[in-house]
């Protein structure tokens, strides 16, 4: 070997020194066992190593799953049930949801369909700017329910697409030129991705892991399916989806306005995909079936005995796409971001599991949600605040899985203490964990990649980020409550 890559040993470090503090030197508190506590001891130092980013977070997870199987903190004494707790989380259903719909979504980038999709959305409304803005948006929002990775989805598809558009008007990310139109595109590319990873749970990786931990924590009285995520999303996300184009335009007008070239650059950058190709044709069809099956169409047409189970289906259009050879064997083999995705969620979501068979999330809770009571607040101010501390506390995280996994069953244990309706507390979380993206330059993967375009400075991404926050989460807050209470979900 020549080169090696170890682990970074500050980071690495301080995540040690966390950890063992934890475990030795804090007092185990009333109410919560040894073992509970010494496994939050593996749990926080994992999280501040997969912050500080010691290594990569797939390598952090395996680091994390031989722990647990060897201090035997969920089955003490048992070596062989400790190491079948530690790998628990590798028979989750809606972990592999998750990565086989990352592996699906590489047809959109292998047909070039992604591509297609969004210049197709320019060619019709791109006359204007603000029309270039919205054909982003519904190229966002098309391709959301088939790409669990919002970086994918964002970064790898769209800002391609965003770039290729600004640098036709001759708007570069240098001072003097990117005012032309870049800057205002690229705060529309990112700031409309956290909006479209909040409306499915196929949209972003985490949002699985959510929906677990929210049927953990009403003990199965409240569980989303995709259809039902999809449904309580849809009146904020379509009202998210008007306003925030119009906000960045008033925060950062483009001295372009008026775009008729727009509509010709697109159409000739469809000329040069050509025809739609029978890999396309397919890859359509495929998410078709699954949009449909998702959503529950032939169980609602035919009845129960015709119900696909989602992870089921998604595996069902992978072996489609496999069979065809729109996919190959080696595409998937290739993508590592799957497979990283399956060994990081399954750790995080194997140790959140056993922190609250443990007690350790019951007992943090009532120690939160007690002190919140004492304030006389109430259930509704209390949730306002808990999400308050919950969404600006991401500017602490580089990572929206790390942020859920550290924080959210904990909130939402306290929260329900504090009396607030399960429904409604969970579904205020579970967006918020999406619509927090949009506050850093580091909150997501999706933002160093538009960020570091260079289009727009880190002043004007924070203040657009922080105020957009207070839109999106007043939207979703005020007008979804209704929705969902008109719903019947709470």
């Amino acid at each position: 070997m020549d080169k090696l890559t170890p682990l970074k040993p500050v980071p690495s470090l301080i995540a040690v020194l966390i950890t063992l503090i934890i475990w030795f030197i804090i007092p185990v508190p009333e109410g919560v066992t040894p073992d509970a506590w010494h496994l939050l001891a593996l749990f926080v130092g994992t999280i501040v190593a997969i912050i500080g980013k010691a290594m990569p977070i797939g390598a952090v997870s395996i680091v994390a799953i031989a722990l647990v199987a060897l201090t035997q903190v969920t089955n003490p004494g048992k070596p062989g049930a400790a190491l079948n707790d530690a790998l628990s989380g590798f028979s989750n259903q809606l972990i592999w949801l998750i990565g086989i719909s990352i592996m699906v979504s590489l047809s959109l980038n292998k047909t070039g369909l992604g591509a297609r999709i969004g210049y197709y959305f320019i060619s019709l409304f791109g006359k204007r700017t603000l029309g270039i803005a919205y054909a982003l948006a519904l190229a966002e929002t098309t391709l959301a329910p088939v790409t669990p990775s919002n970086t994918a989805r964002g970064g790898g598809i769209i800002h391609p697409i965003m770039r290729s558009i600004a640098d036709s008007f001759g708007s570069k990310p240098e001072p003097g030129s990117t005012e032309k139109i870049g800057r205002y595109l690229s705060l529309v590319n990112f700031n409309i991705n956290p909006i479209t990873s909040a409306m499915f749970i196929t949209a972003t990786a985490p949002n699985p892991l959510i929906v677990s931990q929210l049927a953990k924590g009403t003990d199965g009285a409240f569980t989303l399916s995709w259809g039902m995520w999809a449904l309580a999303a849809l009146v904020p996300a379509i009202i998210s989806l008007i306003v925030v184009p119009l906000i960045v335009y008033w925060l950062y007008p483009p001295e372009i306005k008026s775009t008729p070239d727009a509509p010709r650059f697109a159409k000739a950058k469809l000329h040069e995909l050509g025809p739609i190709s029978f890999a396309e044709k397919i890859t359509l069809g495929v998410f078709a079936l699954l949009l449909l099956l998702w959503a529950g169409v032939p169980e609602f047409l035919l009845g129960e005995a015709w119900a696909v189970n989602a992870t089921t289906a998604a595996f069902v259009g992978l072996s489609i796409l496999l069979l065809t050879g729109v996919l190959s064997w080696d595409d998937l083999l290739k993508h590592k971001g799957a497979w990283d995705t399956v060994v990081w969620f399954a750790a995080l979501v194997m140790m959140a599991t056993f922190l609250g068979k443990l007690g350790l999330i019951g007992w943090l809770s009532k120690t939160v949600g007690g002190a919140i009571d004492h304030m006389g607040i109430g259930w509704v101010g209390g949730m306002v605040l808990l999400t308050a501390v919950y969404v600006y506390s991401h500017y602490f995280f580089a990572s929206t899985t790390a942020h859920i996994t550290a924080m959210f069953a904990a909130f939402f244990a306290a929260g329900l203490a504090l009396g607030a309706p399960p429904a409604l507390l969970g579904l205020v979380l579970a967006f918020s964990s999406s619509l927090m993206m949009s506050l850093t330059h580091y909150a997501t993967g999706t933002a160093p990649i538009i960020f570091g375009s260079g289009y727009v400075t880190l002043a004007e991404w924070w203040k657009t980020g922080f105020i957009l926050s207070i839109v999106n989460l007043t939207i979703w807050i005020v007008v979804g409550s209704m929705w969902w209470k008109w719903l019947g979900y709470w």
